[in-house]
């Protein structure tokens, strides 16, 4: 196996700048899909904290939906369905062709959608993690509530969040590796094509999983830096 190392070179008959380049593609996807989620997540969690039965309600159903069926399953149906629907739409206008989305950006908002459900309870454990008396140590100053939630609430909120967040980046990450169902090539559907191309899969999907391993423990630390950064300050006991 040694002797196929060059495999992964950067000359005329190796594969590491293609490797690297969709290691970025992938690194890109998941970045865009989770700060997305953390639109979606945080517009359900205030959702489910509401004290409105039809906020709570729709956003309890969306968590529970995207929670339960299988990730694949809800790329499948963006992709596809929403291919479809703008098929439709465009034979209003007299085309006859069939249009697909983009895969890229499909994969962006299946990824924030299904991170975002995940998200949300995060977000919905962490504030109501918060001592009470900080709610009403802010009341008592007569804060604003915009200032209340910006100055007293939030900073707490991310020191209880991030934990939780940092295991949902590490399901976001792996799950980006799904996408290449729908056309998109990324680190796993280069690999894929390497190793079809060469009959070396073992090489190719070890390459692919050192590089995801590299890409989770880089991010990973990072979470573990804003985590202690958050958390100065606060008592550990």
């Amino acid at each position: 196996m040694l002797a196929k190392l060059y495999l992964l070179g950067f000359g005329d008959e190796g594969w590491g700048l293609s490797l690297l380049v969709t290691a970025a593609v992938t690194l890109l996807l998941s970045i865009t899909g989770f700060l997305m989620g953390t639109v979606f997540g945080s517009l359900a969690a205030a959702g489910r904290l509401s004290s409105y039965r039809l906020p709570k309600t729709l956003a309890y159903c969306y968590g529970t939906a995207f929670r339960g069926v299988p990730d694949l399953l809800t790329i499948y149906l963006f992709y596809y369905g929403g291919s479809v629907a703008l098929t439709a739409l465009a034979g209003f206008f007299g085309s006859t062709q069939f249009i697909g989305l983009p895969t890229f950006a499909t994969g962006v908002a299946a990824i924030g959608i299904i991170s975002g459900a995940y998200q949300s309870e995060v977000y919905r454990g962490a504030y109501l993690a918060i001592d009470q008396g900080q709610f009403d140590a802010a009341r008592s100053l007569a804060l604003p509530r915009f200032q209340m939630l910006r100055l007293v609430i939030a900073p707490q909120l991310v020191r209880h969040a991030i934990p939780g967040l940092s295991n949902v980046w590490q399901l976001v990450l792996k799950d980006s590796a799904l996408i290449s169902v729908i056309g998109l090539v990324e680190l796993m559907r280069q690999a894929q094509i390497g190793a079809g191309s060469t009959r070396e899969p073992f090489i190719f999907y070890l390459a692919a999983a050192a590089l995801y391993f590299l890409m989770g423990s880089i991010t990973n630390q990072i979470f573990r830096l804003m985590e202690a950064r958050t958390a100065r300050g606060f008592s550990r006991s």
